[in-house]
This record gives C-alpha cells, structure tokens and sequence, in this order.
C-alpha cells in the first residue's frame, strides 16, 4: 500500500519509523529485537536506509595497501521484503545516488516491484568519506531530482533500453527529503525550496523532513512549501535527544541547530539516564504539539533507541 493511500484513508496522525540495516555479519535477528517493541502501535510504514559503498585500503602481506570496495550496511531491499513478510507492514526503502549507476538504479527498481513494495524514498546521498564534496558514481546520477526522474520514468514505462517494447509500467509512490533549517549545501532558503518544488512537479508523493528540534521551525517550513505551490503531504521527522556528545554531533553532523532550552536542560544532566529523560519529554512535547496542529504521519528516526521511542508513542 502506498504511503499516500496510508495518509489519505487515515482518520487520525499515523506513526512511522526508521531504521538501518544491520551491519554485514550481523544476522537480522537484531533488527527484529529492534522492531518488536515499536509494533504494537501499529505503524503505517517502516523506512528502511541505504547505504552506499565506501573505498578502503587494506594493507597486503607485502607491506603495500589494496583499494577495495566495501558496503557496511548493505540488504535493504531484502530486508524490506523481510520486515513486511514479518510483521504485515509496509516498508519504504531509501534509494540513492551515490554508489550507484543509473542501470544498477534500474534493476533495484525491478527488484523492489517483484517483491511488491510499492514505495521508495528518493535521496542524493551524502558524500563518500574519502570526499569533501558529493561525487557521483560513474554513470550515474548526480541530483536526486535526476533519481526521481529514473523512476517517474519507470512508471511511465520507460526503461533505460530503448528498444524494449510492451514495458510494465511500475506505480512507485515517491517520498522525497525536505530541509526544514535548508539542506547544508544550498545558499539560501529561498533556492532550498524552489529545488524542493522541483522534485515535486517532477512527481514527488510526499516529504518527510529532516529531524528538527524546534516546531516553529517545521510549521514556518510547512507555511512556506504551500506559498510556493508545494500541496503534497509534508511528514515531520523526530529524533530522541538521549546524550550529551548529541549536543555536539548533531548540528555538526546533520547542519540543525539545537534549542537553547533543549540544549540547557541536557547540560544540567548528571548521566545520560537523565539526559534519556529530557530527550523524551522533549520529545513527548514535539509529538504532542505536532499530532494536535494535525500532521499527517509522526516518522521516527529509532537508530539505536527503540524502547525510548516505543514509550514516548505510547505516551502520545
């Protein structure tokens, strides 16, 4: 079922989350233990992230290094299809464009379909590690908005092949990622917003934000899509405060700024048990006000504090 339909037949907020794949070697018995206590709310949808492959060197025998190619977190298709074989959900995959050619793109794309998930969410990507800026792969696509275009094009039933004939057109519902605080690269708002627009009339379904600490924020952001034409659902993403280093990695990491309430109540914490206590009822405080102002779905970022998330839902 499409994330639209979700929001469409629904008669209240819905809540979603999001996950990682778990690391190569690791069975997905974690990711099940993960999951299991944020299912009794029944979510709408699970994101699952991709994860791009990354060059290493390892050292040889012989003293010199080897350049190779690794994937840390790789499965996510198959980990989609594991999650809604489970748990009767639907799953959102991320789908990126680092790391990947337009005909790798492509046979994902088919690979998503057979396994019936309806649904994707449309990223750039962030820069490999060994680069300072955003680099594509060879032959493949450079702006997320040329990723949507890829798929937009599938469910039109074009393929890359053009001698293909009788093609089965795909019916991909597309999220794409909004920048409530603007994305860390673009100059300004404004410019922010008119490639957010872009994505849309290109055939974006939907947005799901960036995490933010500040609501005024995300409803100023909201107030500003629907000024420039943007009328698609536009879904809130929430994350739970649970240490001090967060304070520091989080802006650094993710361009956001903190509140200074926020970020005062987590410097007068003893522990990270007390800084776990302030995160959820800042937290309990956003989703609160969030649901009440009438947000369509509540889409949590769980990564690694599944039980914190599970008691401010049902809290809510």
């Amino acid at each position: 079922m499409k994330v639209t339909d979700h929001i469409s037949q629904a008669k209240d907020t819905l809540i979603s989350f999001e996950v990682l794949p778990p690391l190569k070697g690791k069975g997905i018995e974690a990711l099940y233990r993960h999951l299991d206590p944020l299912m009794e709310f029944q979510p709408s949808f699970i994101n699952v992230t991709y994860h791009r492959s990354e060059h290493v060197f390892k050292k040889r025998a012989d003293g010199s290094f080897e350049k190779v190619v690794v994937r840390k977190r790789p499965g996510t298709e198959s980990i989609c299809a594991a999650i809604m074989n489970k748990y009767n959900v639907d799953t959102v995959p991320h789908l990126i464009c680092g790391g990947f050619s337009i005909n790798e793109t492509e046979d994902a794309l088919i690979n998503l379909r057979y396994l019936g998930i309806d649904n994707v969410l449309v990223l750039r990507g962030d820069a490999a590690k060994n680069e300072t800026a955003f680099e594509p792969e060879p032959g493949g696509h450079k702006h997320a908005s040329d990723l949507l275009k890829q798929v937009e094009n599938l469910n039109a039933g074009i393929y890359l092949e053009d001698e293909l004939k009788g093609t089965h057109k795909t019916e991909f519902c597309v999220g794409v990622a909004g920048y409530p605080e603007k994305h860390f690269e673009a100059p300004n708002m404004e410019t922010d917003l008119r490639y957010l627009k872009q994505k849309v009339d290109l055939g974006a379904d939907y947005i799901i934000t960036q995490m933010f600490f500040d609501n005024a924020k995300f409803h100023a952001f909201v107030k500003s899509c629907r000024e420039i034409g943007i009328n698609v659902p536009i879904i809130p993403g929430l994350k739970p405060i649970y240490s001090k280093k967060q304070l520091t990695i989080l802006p650094k990491t993710f361009h956001i700024d903190l509140p200074a309430e926020l970020s005062n109540e987590v410097l007068r914490c003893k522990t990270d048990e007390d800084v776990e206590k302030v995160g959820a009822e800042w937290l309990l405080m956003q989703s609160r006000e969030l649901k009440k102002a009438g947000v369509p779905v509540l889409h949590y970022y769980t990564l690694g504090r599944p039980l914190l998330v599970a008691n401010v839902v049902k809290d809510i």
